[in-house]
């Protein structure tokens, strides 16, 4: 009886490459996985390098206006430069190997469903620590630049604001008061609060009152907020609300530590962190023949840090 001959679903152009289809599937499922849940990506500041351990990220003080006495010579004013480091954190991957004879016994498809678990898993931790580190900044009393006293972090008390619609508002609206008495930029600022702060906002008639000409804010039947303050309201189970001390939520060399304990609401610009690549979203898919299955990765290399303290607002309940 003849061999049969199978149509290897994975070959390219019947090569001898089993996989080369499935990597670039592989690939774009944990791509899309990974853009669809991340929310902070495009949220602070991000520079790609090609080599090294770490990025400089200068930071720039204010000057002031004077009048002129005529006849003085006009010397110019000294403004206060610093700089942020940002270095690079140890890979981060996420991986699974899949055995020849599972796949094989198997009735349904699983390379889609753990390629997009691979993007997710990444995705969440990249958001952790972009937000740990926006508290860090929140939590810095060191100023910036030198001799700029307001360029500090602020933290915000409200006992109930994790529970209260009402006092939420009124937080938001003195972290809004506080980044412009800061003179943080007003556009593209933002506050992440949990799924439970985010619909407590959501059914506040303070929020969503069509009688006052504010339904483009959102609906009751969406569930959606828009605003608060003039702020972007995010919604996100990443916003960390421990005390975040080690492994790999902490960061390499626990760099995204941060207490972050009764936080229920986090307010920022921008400008407020930093986000320095090295090796961005990559994917590996290869087969093992010693082990009879394929070992499928998904990686990247990126450090986080704080840039301007100033930027960046923690509400807290305690």
């Amino acid at each position: 009886m003849a061999n049969a001959t199978p149509s290897r679903l994975g070959a390219l152009n019947a090569g001898v490459d089993k996989d080369a289809l499935f990597l670039k599937v592989f690939s774009g499922e944990v791509l899309t996985a990974f853009e669809q849940q991340t929310i902070m990506m495009d949220k602070h500041q991000i520079r790609t390098i090609a080599n090294g351990k770490s990025a400089q990220f200068p930071v720039m003080g204010r000057t002031s206006a004077d009048y002129h006495t005529p006849g003085n010579e006009i010397t110019g004013d000294s403004i206060n430069h610093a700089e942020k480091i940002i270095t690079i954190n140890d890979l981060l991957l996420a991986s699974t190997f899949i055995a020849n004879i599972d796949e094989a016994k198997n009735h349904y498809d699983v390379r889609s469903v753990y390629s997009r678990e691979m993007g997710i898993a990444l995705a969440n931790q990249m958001d952790k620590h972009i937000l740990q580190t926006i508290i860090q900044a929140a939590n810095d009393a060191t100023p910036t630049v030198s001799g700029e006293p307001d360029m500090i972090g602020t933290v915000i008390t409200s006992a109930t604001s994790g529970t209260v619609a009402d006092d939420m508002i009124a937080a938001i609206f003195d972290a809004a008061q506080a980044l412009d008495e800061k003179n943080v930029p007003e556009d593209n600022r933002y506050v992440v609060v949990k799924p439970e702060q985010y619909y407590l906002l959501a059914n506040s008639s303070k929020v969503i009152n069509v009688d006052f000409g504010n339904a483009a804010n959102g609906s009751t039947a969406s569930g959606k907020v828009m605003q608060v303050a003039g702020i972007n309201v995010l919604k996100s189970n990443n916003l960390p609300t421990t005390n975040v001390t080690a492994g790999v939520a902490a960061g390499t060399s626990t760099r995204q530590a941060v207490d972050a304990s009764n936080t229920t609401a986090l307010v920022f610009h921008p400008s407020a962190a930093g986000t320095v690549k090295l090796m961005d979203l990559a994917t590996e898919s290869e087969y093992d023949i010693r082990r009879q299955g394929t070992l499928m990765v998904a990686k990247y290399a990126v450090g986080h840090g704080v840039l301007r303290n100033e930027a960046a607002v923690q509400i807290q309940s305690a």
